[in-house]
């Protein structure tokens, strides 16, 4: 057979093509087994079970000659008894190196048909032949070296090998029982491929002073030349990775090591290469030492000492310079990157005659990236490890992202530039060249021709209406016919028309930007290998993020995560896939950013602290003083500064502590800006929620703690106080809408609603648990106790002038202005909160009242039988224990019920607030529907129209809260009956025991608080609104039980009135019948009418009268 024909028949380029990317399969599947054999997490439970290790241990040392069925049947019993198991857990290693034996013949086939074929290889003539060929047998190599990583493989073969025999009974597990064993005396390598690198690596290999004083990458340096295309001769070798070079260089020459000690270039490219670095990239974080490797192998060769001298000289040549040249190669990329992104940013116009300079700048970016990142876990010892470590590697990975980005965005400027260029000169270009061959056979021109045919019918409206282009068969057809013409004796040799080689590696670039932007992208910029050394870019994000300059770059790193998709390879599906290392930058950044944030917070709100009224009584003080010429300060005091002071400066170059932290954040948040969102392994990421959740969970946990709650000492700041720092800090929240673009009030509104209910999201107390909690036992406990007043007068609770003076003001918390801020903070929901505390305790109240009325509700029927009766009364009220010498029990059913009117008193004042607060334009329509309610109503719908009113912060006859409480009181075992009669007797028990409050000393009506000293003016809320609520649970008509509550009352009061004899039960007498006109006063039930019916009014004028007259005598002493 010819070799023209071989060539034609075997598929050289397909057969490359294909066993590339197999290749790269094996390689990662043989990683992935290395890494799960070293993990004690992932490693086969067979080779870690107890009952196995005699297996292993045997399997060891016999592999591969491993005797089934002799006396080793003995230590294989493990295996025997769980075969199928072992067979199925192993199954997937055993392919795994079927699959490296199947690609090494593969390999050994295709490479024995190109040394049949003679093949000729230049990379820059028949580029993609020769890196296909070039990257096959470093693959081949990677497999091999990989493969002898593998410590467990002998057992892990070996097991499957004996679970098969015991199960089938044949011997296929001994396809693959001898070791594999690199020789590279046995492999094949044309040196004339690595030969024809001599022109590219020593030029792309330069240092940064040659970079810079070339210009490299500058659109700037050469101005009228701007719009020109930039091409070249090999325009994909302007791009290839040095990376990749030096991998082919240096373990290509160990295959093909004889031509160094015969070849000069050879010797000299290889030198080059040794001098650039110490490691080698075999797949992932996985490295070879290739001077040790070397320097190991050439000591067995005999001739072989001169290489050996060479190879220590190159080694002590990068210990020495190795590093502070690439320091200085990734100080010029910066600028250069920088400038380039700039121009481009003005005019992407110039993308498209340009585009090879973005390549170029991320390809020879992505290399100086991954040296750092291949030396940051292996520095060699030297006098200046600070060139391994790069604290501005932020702003480098920023820029290429940049340029990453801008390509993506302008693809269609991109595109309708090149669709232009092929047709109308790469199309043309090309005719001629074939035009001006001697030489064309059939198979060649008819691919030409369909070149031509192909580029010759693009237009510019492809572009305009969006059509995908596909080019992937014009570019293996161009791989084929460098097959063809590369071989030995073809009639159209590609060495002979370098022009033709020339044309069709600048046309094959101009497609890709058609229809292979990204895979572009990805072959010169992929830096997926970072999700391998997580301590590493942990480690640059960390050096990156102490340095000012820097943090507006640091966005780059979780940007530099979405690369890790790549990672993903059919052959290995099982390779973890993780968020992590994009998470902890994202919460890291978010993390200082919220922290700068909320400081400029704080500061500002101490600042809006200032400006409070509370401050103002020191300003006003000294300005009298100053005015009566009085010595305002003592000697030693220090004066006070005034608000604003702070923004006074004599020189601009003075810098605050807010203009850093203002600066820090203006560099923080531009990180931000850089990408709304970003997807890594199928999940889109968005930076700014992650701020978002931050600031979220910071800013619930700053409300509660500028509560200044102490639960020992039960202090709590004022709700003015918190509601005044919440808007300064909501304030200087709303500045971040000028960084960058955060839904601020969605924020600030989702931790106001979480403070609205008992836990937050994290459960946490919040505010309303804070309040809720010091309200019910600071503030409400104090005035059960009578240490705290009721003021209905000034609408606050006030403190007794007592001798022991309580740590707060009652007043300073329970104002208007106080609960207003209370309910804007706590809000309804929070609210509802409160009053089912409150009503918690009520009802245990309750409980205790009815206690007391079925001890005596003997007594209790008859007095309501015979309340008219004087006589009768006064017998009965002896047989009370409550009107002995004690006066317990009817003390105790008095004090209970002040206590539940206390309660209902601070919810009412609460409740209150709330009106015209948050739903002002629905206001009239609840008020219409609650007015609309009559007695005729039924009580479901009066009790839900109740509810709307009662959560606008309307009063109600009914309130639907205590219905509820009282309600949820009844057991099964308890009747309607028996229910309604206790209600009627405890409304009984305390008309029968008001005289008993005329023996308290603080019983007295004080005019100025518009109540009594012991709080029992509470009474009437109580009474109205708890028998209110307890008859209509009993669906009984509550006005007619008040009446006769009113009777009893009233009867009793008299008979107090009518004891002249005794007058200490008369103490107090006027203020008590005060008490009777309060009761009808807050009654929506009773009217003056039916009190004057059973009670003269003459009496009430004459107590107003008598309360008043002592009120204005002390107010004269």
């Amino acid at each position: 057979m010819s070799i023209m024909a071989m060539a034609y028949q075997q598929k050289l380029a397909e057969k490359l093509t294909i066993l590339n990317d197999r290749g790269t399969g094996v390689l990662l599947r043989m990683n992935y087994i290395k890494k799960t054999c070293l993990d004690p997490k992932l490693r086969p439970q067979y080779l870690t079970d107890k009952t196995m290790e005699a297996s292993v241990k045997y399997i060891n040392k016999k592999f591969p000659n491993i005797d089934f069925r002799g006396n080793s049947q003995q230590y294989l019993v493990g295996i025997q008894k769980h075969k199928s198991e072992v067979m199925a857990a192993m199954s997937s290693y055993y392919d795994s190196f079927i699959d490296v034996m199947e690609f090494r013949d593969h390999v050994y086939e295709l490479l024995n048909t190109i040394d049949a074929c003679q093949c000729f290889f230049n990379i820059a003539v028949n580029f993609d032949f020769t890196k296909n060929y070039l990257e096959l047998i470093i693959t081949y190599i990677s497999v091999i070296v990989m493969l002898s990583r593998v410590e467990d493989k002998k057992v892990l073969v070996g097991m499957y090998n004996c679970a098969h025999e015991m199960s089938n009974g044949s011997r296929w597990g001994q396809l693959l029982i001898r070791e594999f064993k690199l020789e590279w005396k046995q492999s094949s390598l044309k040196m004339i491929a690595l030969l024809s690198l001599q022109m590219l690596y020593p030029r792309r290999n330069l240092p940064a002073e040659q970079w810079r004083s070339a210009q490299l990458l500058s659109l700037l340096s050469a101005p009228a030349s701007m719009l020109d295309p930039a091409c070249c001769d090999t325009m994909a070798c302007e791009y290839l990775s040095l990376e990749v070079m030096e991998r082919w260089i240096l373990l290509g020459y160990l295959l093909c090591h004889s031509s160094l000690n015969t070849n000069q270039s050879s010797q000299e490219l290889w030198k080059m290469a040794l001098r650039s670095g110490l490691y080698l990239t075999i797949i992932r974080d996985e490295t070879i030492n290739i001077h040790k490797i070397t320097e190991d192998y050439f000591d067995g060769l005999k001739g072989y000492s001169k290489r050996i001298a060479d190879i220590k000289e190159c080694r002590e040549h990068v210990i020495v310079n190795s590093g502070a040249m690439h320091r200085e190669r990734r100080g010029f990329l910066r600028n250069a990157l920088k400038e380039l992104v700039k121009v481009l940013e003005d005019e992407p116009g110039l993308l498209g005659p340009k585009v090879l300079f973005v390549f170029m700048a991320l390809s020879f970016s992505r290399d100086e990236v991954l040296w750092l990142v291949r030396y940051s876990e292996n520095i060699p010892k030297t006098k200046t490890p600070e060139d391994y470590v790069d604290s501005q590697m932020a702003e480098l990975l920023f820029y290429m992202e940049r340029l990453r980005t801008l390509m993506t965005k302008y693809s269609r400027v991109v595109q309708r530039y090149h669709v232009q260029y092929l047709a109308q000169f790469d199309a043309l270009l090309l005719n001629d060249t074939m035009q001006n061959m001697y030489v064309c056979p059939e198979e060649e021109s008819v691919l030409m021709t369909s070149f031509v045919s192909t580029l010759s019918a693009l237009t510019i409206k492809q572009v305009e209406n969006g059509e995908e282009f596909d080019f992937r068969a014009l570019r293996l057809d161009w791989l084929r016919l460098q097959a063809y013409t590369s071989v030995s004796k073809a009639p159209l040799s590609l060495k002979e028309y370098p022009d033709l080689a020339k044309v069709m590696n600048m046309t094959q670039f101009h497609t890709k930007m058609l229809d292979n932007v990204q895979e572009m992208l990805h072959e010169t910029s992929d830096l997926s290998i970072l999700c391998f050394y997580p301590r590493v870019f942990e480690k640059m994000f960390s050096q990156s993020s102490e340095e000012v300059s820097m943090q507006r770059y640091l966005m780059s790193f979780p940007l530099a995560c979405s690369h890790f998709n790549q990672t993903v390879h059919p052959l290995c599906p099982e390779e973890k896939r993780s968020l992590r290392l994009c998470v902890t930058f994202l919460e890291e950044i978010a993390k200082q950013t919220s922290s700068v944030i909320l400081e400029i917070c704080s500061e500002q709100c101490n600042l809006n602290d200032q400006l409070l009224p509370k401050h103002c009584g020191q300003t006003i003080s000294a300005a009298r003083n100053k005015k009566q010429k009085k010595q305002t300060l003592k000697k030693g005091d220090v004066q006070r500064e005034k608000p604003g002071t702070e923004s006074q400066r004599k020189d601009r170059a003075i810098v605050t502590n807010m203009d850093k932290l203002h600066l820090t954040l203006t560099e923080l948040c531009s990180s931000f800006s850089g990408s709304s969102d970003f997807t890594v392994f199928n999940h889109i990421v968005t930076p700014a929620e992650f701020l978002t959740s931050h600031l979220e969970t910071r800013l619930t946990k700053i409300i509660v703690r500028m509560a200044h709650y102490n639960q020992t000492t039960q202090e709590i700041g004022r709700p003015s106080d918190l509601l005044a720092g919440i808007r300064a800090y909501t304030a200087s929240l709303h500045t971040l809408s000028r960084y960058l673009s955060l839904d601020v009030t969605r924020l600030v509104k989702n931790v106001l609603l979480q403070q609205t209910q008992p836990l937050d999201s994290y459960g946490g107390q919040t505010i309303t648990t804070l309040y809720t909690n010091w309200y019910l036992e600071g503030l409400l406990r104090q005035a059960s106790s009578n240490l705290i007043v009721h003021c209905p007068a000034m609408h606050c609770f006030v403190n007794q002038t007592i001798e022991n003076e309580q740590s707060f003001r009652a007043e300073e918390y329970s104002d208007i202005s106080e609960m207003q801020a209370l309910a804007e903070l706590i809000g309804p929901y929070g609210l509802k909160f409160l009053s089912e505390n409150l009503m918690w305790h009520i009802t245990s109240q309750v409980g205790e009242l009815k206690k007391l009325v079925i001890e005596n509700m003997d007594v209790l029927v008859q007095m309501r039988a015979n309340f008219d009766k004087p006589e009768v009364m006064a017998n009965l009220q002896k047989r009370l224990p409550g009107n002995t010498h004690t006066h317990t029990p009817g003390e105790n059913v008095l004090k209970r019920m002040t206590i539940i009117g206390v309660i209902l008193s601070f919810r009412a004042m609460a409740q209150d607030t709330l009106e015209d607060k948050h739903c002002p334009y629905l206001m009239g329509p609840i008020e219409n529907l609650r007015d609309m309610v009559s007695p005729d109503t039924d009580i479901k719908v009066t009790l839900t129209v109740f509810e709307l009113a009662s959560a606008a912060g309307l009063t109600c006859d009914i309130d639907p809260a205590l219905v509820a409480a009282v309600a949820s009181m009844r057991t099964d075992n308890s009747s309607v009956d028996e229910e309604y009669k206790l209600t009627c007797l405890l409304l009984v028990y305390i008309a029968v025991s008001l005289p008993i409050l005329a023996l308290d000393p603080n019983s007295y009506y004080s005019r100025h608080y518009g109540g009594h000293h012991n709080n029992i003016h509470c009474l009437a809320t109580a009474v109205n609104q708890l028998s209110a609520a307890m008859f209509t649970v009993e669906s009984k008509n509550i006005e007619q039980h008040l009446k006769e509550f009113l009777l009893v009352a009233s009867s009793t009061l008299l008979q107090l009135g009518q004891n002249v004899e005794n007058r200490v039960d008369g103490k107090n007498r006027d203020s008590i019948y005060l008490l009777l006109h309060m009761i009808v006063e807050a009654s929506p039930f009773l009217s003056q009418d039916m009190l004057e019916s059973c009670f003269p009014y003459v009496l009430l004028r004459n107590a107003y009268r008598e309360v008043t007259d002592i009120y204005l005598n002390v107010c004269l002493q």
